[in-house]
């Protein structure tokens, strides 16, 4: 799923910038500079959602970014209009999440020979299998 969503991002006065999402409840991030804060906003974005699609909750629609007062948004922030401006912010959220959320580890694991060879035999995934196994057995 890709998610797109318009974001404001205001460089602070003391340095460093911040990114917030008005359409995700303003979910919020930072960064040292534009570039550390751009990233922290992919990896927000990536997470919110992914965390909200793995609690089967209503994923918000976005707004379109020429929706966004920046004259309101600096007035609140309490900073000049000149350091506010809206960024679109986008990801592959099941790619980024498989990338960085859903690391996978190796395991070592015995199984009778037959089994074994029944499975090969069928062309069977030994690790979706076992994947969907332990999720069912979890859930």
């Amino acid at each position: 799923m890709l998610a797109i969503y318009p974001a404001c991002v205001i460089a602070e006065d003391e340095g460093g910038y911040t990114v917030f999402f008005p359409d995700l409840n303003d979910l919020a991030t930072c960064g040292d500079d534009e570039q550390e804060a751009m990233e922290m906003a992919v990896d927000c974005l990536a997470g919110y959602i992914h965390w909200l699609m793995q609690d089967g909750e209503e994923i918000p629609k976005p707004s379109p970014a020429s929706s966004i007062d920046l004259k309101k948004v600096a007035e609140e922030s309490e900073v000049d209009i000149k350091s506010v401006y809206t960024a679109v912010i986008s990801v592959d959220v099941e790619e980024y999440a498989a990338k960085h959320f859903e690391k996978s580890v190796k395991k070592t694991l015995s199984i009778p020979e037959w089994i074994d060879k029944a499975a090969k035999k069928q062309g069977i995934n030994f690790s979706k299998t076992l994947q969907e196994a332990l999720i069912a057995k979890i859930m």
